[in-house]
């Protein structure tokens, strides 16, 4: 593959070399795969991070997933926010979702008895680190 990285002046043109393969599942067809260049393990994905200048795997930049960067008090806060975002509605602790178009009262109720759940988990959560504050000024 050949690439333009950068703009202007600082254009660099980049080649490099990706091999493929495949393996044949259960039920048919093929399942194509990338060989990363610089691990030479096979993967699905190949990543370029910001600062990056080529292209590998999630190994071999050292990526890891955002919920392993999530401390035990942002968890229910992302779950809630996961949550809004499947019914539609804007991310963030106090917004409330809408029932979306389509979906059928029964499942929106359930979910949205788990939204309630989620919500009083953060609040919870909030209490206990607004109490951590407190404790740390006196």
């Amino acid at each position: 593959m050949i690439y333009t990285r950068g703009k202007d002046d600082d254009a660099e043109q980049v080649r490099q070399t990706v091999t493929l393969c495949h393996t044949v599942p259960h039920y048919g067809g093929k399942r194509w795969w990338m060989i990363c260049p610089y691990r030479g393990i096979r993967v699905g994905k190949l990543y370029i991070p910001p600062g990056g200048d080529r292209f590998a795997s999630r190994k071999a930049w050292r990526l890891g997933y955002q919920s392993q960067r999530d401390t035990p008090r942002d968890v229910p806060f992302e779950r809630l926010f996961r949550l809004q975002e499947k019914l539609g509605c804007e991310r963030g602790w106090g917004q409330y979702p809408r029932k979306p178009k389509g979906m059928w009262w029964r499942t929106y109720w359930q979910h949205m008895e788990r939204f309630g759940k989620l919500d009083a988990e953060c609040s919870s959560e909030m209490m206990n680190w607004i109490g951590q504050l407190s404790k740390q000024s006196e």
